[in-house]
């Protein structure tokens, strides 16, 4: 497991990989919170988009399909996908120096300061992996410390990617979780209660 020295990014790579290892062999079809992909779907788009960070920054290669356009097919066990992803994002990031102002993201505004982009990916992996864990009955890794930890990068990220990577922020109803891990998942448009269907 490769290290971006980035504790950050590190704690949202391990919720995605725990995430990933706890799908069950009849789980990779089942319906997520992104209403339009399936588990293996959101798996594709998470495990892409490292890559597409890693690319970046490095100029090196970038996923061989449109994260935004996943397949649905795997050709190999999901750690053959997984894995080079994030020791790819892995290493990148520890190219990228705290404090550094103008740091390159594949999403707009495209370049940000080191630490948004250190977020926007570790946001990605864990909001990811919450997605797969609750499509597929695990107790999910995002914990409250690391939502808490992710909000600042949402903040300055989402309302540009609203209707593209994020829908539009949810309120809360009365009643409502309103803890760092719902009001985080709100805030990118996801439903925090929500469950597979029949569920």
């Amino acid at each position: 497991m490769t290290a971006s020295k980035w504790d950050l990014l590190d704690q949202a790579h391990e919720a995605l990989r725990i995430a990933v290892i706890g799908v069950p062999a009849d789980g990779w079809d089942r319906p997520t919170p992104c209403e339009k992909w399936n588990v293996t779907q959101v798996f594709q788009h998470a495990a892409g988009d490292q890559l597409a960070y890693a690319a970046g920054l490095t100029g090196g290669p970038g996923p061989t399909e449109d994260p935004f356009a996943p397949s649905g097919a795997m050709a190999g066990p999901p750690a053959q996908l997984l894995e080079p992803a994030l020791a790819a994002a892995a290493e990148a990031f520890t190219g990228v120096a705290p404090g550094a102002a103008e740091v390159a993201v594949p999403l707009p505004p495209f370049t940000v300061s080191a630490e948004t982009a250190v977020g926007a990916a570790a946001l990605d992996a864990a909001v990811h992996a919450w997605d797969i864990a609750v499509a597929t009955g695990q107790e999910p890794p995002l914990t409250p410390a690391l939502a808490a930890a992710l909000r600042p990068a949402a903040d300055a990220l989402a309302e540009p990617l609203r209707g593209f990577a994020y829908g539009p922020a949810l309120p809360a109803g009365p009643g409502a979780d309103t803890g760092p891990v719902a009001s985080l998942l709100a805030f990118l448009g996801r439903d925090p209660a929500w469950a597979p269907p029949g569920a």
